[in-house]
This record gives structure tokens, sequence and C-alpha cells, in this order.
């Protein structure tokens, strides 16, 4: 049992212990990003550290967890998020619309953790590829079930919750690829107009505004 005087000194251990596995999977990081898994060794992460491979070995055993650790990232963000929003038990409307702002934002932030993830998945250990598949599925579970209850409830318009959640997925997913943080957008820009296009994706209001379009009028003179 730790006595309250040992208590702060296992405290700050314990954040030394943090800080340096952050300082690894940030080199790590940018160094798969720029040079790929294959063409990274731990010497060279070692030597982006300035420090020798025992500080890397102190946290991790070997370069395969550093990859499953930099490829469960993106996916553990984007599932706490679903989980944050689902326990405020909100309107599915708003439910899915705090989601699609919060799924955005993950995804982005961790935009190379995901872009790793997607060129080097070959190079999981099975065990690493299966738990990350995991929490993917979950996730798309938990947003196929947000859906699902959107339609119940007549706020949305979908014929395939399963496909729609998927394919809002994907489109969030894929953001990592065109997604640019000095570019015309902020982050926060985009979330809200990705925001905007998965809510019409889901048919939110769709049923009240009536399936049929206004006739247009012939505006040739």
């Amino acid at each position: 049992m730790t006595s309250p005087s040992e208590a702060p000194n296992l405290k700050i251990r314990d954040e030394v212990i943090a800080l340096k596995r952050e300082r690894t999977i940030g080199a790590a990081v940018d160094l798969f990003y720029e040079h790929g898994y294959e063409n990274t060794t731990l010497d060279a992460v070692a030597e982006q550290l300035g420090v020798t491979k025992p500080f890397i070995y102190a946290n991790f055993g070997a370069k395969g967890e550093l990859l499953a650790e930099i490829c469960s990232r993106g996916i553990a963000s984007s599932l706490a998020a679903i989980n944050d929003v689902l326990e405020m038990r909100a309107s599915p409307t708003e439910s899915l619309t705090e989601l699609s702002r919060r799924f955005v934002t993950a995804v982005l932030e961790n935009q190379k953790h995901i872009a790793i993830y997607t060129r080097e998945e070959k190079n999981l250990a099975p065990e690493d590829a299966h738990r990350i598949g995991e929490m993917r599925r979950d996730f798309d579970a938990k947003l196929t079930k947000l859906l699902q209850n959107g339609i119940v409830s007549g706020e949305f318009d979908l014929e395939d919750p399963r496909m729609a959640a998927l394919s809002i997925g994907g489109m969030v997913s894929w953001a990592y690829v065109w997604y640019r943080p000095k570019g015309r957008l902020k982050l926060p820009e985009i979330a809200e107009r990705m925001t905007t296009l998965i809510l019409a994706l889901a048919g939110v209001g769709r049923k009240s505004a009536g399936q049929n379009p206004a006739p247009r009028r012939n505006r040739a003179k």
C-alpha cells in the first residue's frame, strides 16, 4: 500500500513515464509518416529524439508496439467521441450534429495517425489488427444504431442506416488525405461544413419539408 508521503513521488514518476512515451510516439509518427514504417528503424527514432535505444525500450518493447499505438489513436479518439455523445442522451438530430463535429475534429487532429494506419495496416501484428478492427466495428455499429433511432423518431429520412453509417465514416476518415492545417479553411470551419453534409446525407428535415420539391418556373423569356 502506498503511503501518503510516497504518493507525490509516484505521481511525478508516472508523469515522467507518460511524457517519455508521448515524445517517443511523436517522433515515430513524424518518421513513419515521412519515410514509412519499414524504412524507419528504432535507431532513427532514437536519433530524432536525441536519446539512445534503451530510452525507447523502457516504454516500447518493439517497433511493432509503436505502430500499434499510433494506429489505434485515431480510431480511439473517434470512438471516444461517439461514446461521449451517446452519454448525453440527446435527440438523434442533436446527437448526430454534435458527433459530426467531434468526429471530423478527431480525424483531422490525428491526420498523420490516420494516414499511417491506412498505409501500414498490413504491418500490424494480427492481434493488434484485430483489436483495432474491433474498435472500428464498434464505432460503425453505434453510428448505425444512432441513425436507426433517428429513422424511428422520424427525424432522419434514410432507407439503409448501415450503408449511411459506412458512408459517413468513409467521408470523414478520407478527409485526412486533403486536409491542410494551413489551408483555405480552419479546422472548426471544416467541421461545421462537413456536419452540414452529414446531416443532409441522413435526410434531416427532409420529411418535414416534403418529398416533392416545388415545381420550377419557366424562367425563359
